[in-house]
């Protein structure tokens, strides 16, 4: 046992007796027990924060036979390029002779867009939300089922362009929308020649 004692025992002054006093003690053994408790909890605690990260599909270096690529359908396309001013542009299908949209971040802009692309996908995984509840369905199958939905073939495919006026919370605004509408096929890729004189043209 853990402890700090302190003799307080007789002593002679002037060759008189002085009384015998209990030698005061501190036990150490609470002290021990509570670091081990405090190093317990943050051990605990430290364990549990996970950082949050976000998926993000980049442009590969790597040459791909043309056999092997994805084609997507133009009805499915959807080209995203994020201006100066906090604008967003899009437009559906080939860039060749596109016409091209302007639109806001705000939810009644480039969310109300997506949503009606993506009505189907986006309405079965508010309804697997709703059973997950009802039926305390566990995370395991929610996220099999949500992955199945999220990657339907007749879901749309965006393309994300920055232009150099864009700011980085603009990227982080149209990832942030891809998420809420559910959009899993998604795309951070560079302006081609093409999208860069569609833009020339929009004067971007």
């Amino acid at each position: 046992m853990a402890e700090i004692s302190q003799d307080s025992g007789s002593h002679k002054k002037g060759g008189k007796k002085r009384s015998k006093k209990i030698p005061s003690r501190v036990d150490m053994t609470p002290m021990v027990d509570l670091g081990f408790l405090l190093i317990t909890f943050f051990m605990l605690a430290t364990s549990m924060i996970k950082p949050q990260t976000m998926e993000i599909a980049m442009p590969s270096n790597k040459k791909v036979d043309e056999d092997q690529q994805t084609v997507a359908k133009a009805s499915q396309a959807i080209t995203l390029v994020l201006g100066k001013n906090n604008a967003v542009f899009y437009y559906y299908g080939k860039s060749e002779g596109a016409k091209v949209l302007k639109t806001t971040y705000a939810a009644d802009g480039l969310r109300k867009m997506l949503l009606e692309k993506n009505f189907d996908v986006a309405k079965q995984v508010e309804d697997l939300k709703q059973e997950k509840v009802k039926t305390k369905m566990s995370e395991e199958i929610y996220q099999k089922r949500l992955t199945e939905l999220r990657n339907n073939k007749n879901a749309p495919i965006v393309r994300i362009m920055a232009t150099d006026d864009a700011n980085y919370k603009n990227l982080v605004d149209a990832l942030d929308e891809m998420n809420i509408c559910s959009i899993s096929r998604y795309a951070i890729v560079d302006l081609d020649d093409i999208d860069k004189a569609l833009i020339k043209d929009m004067n971007i």
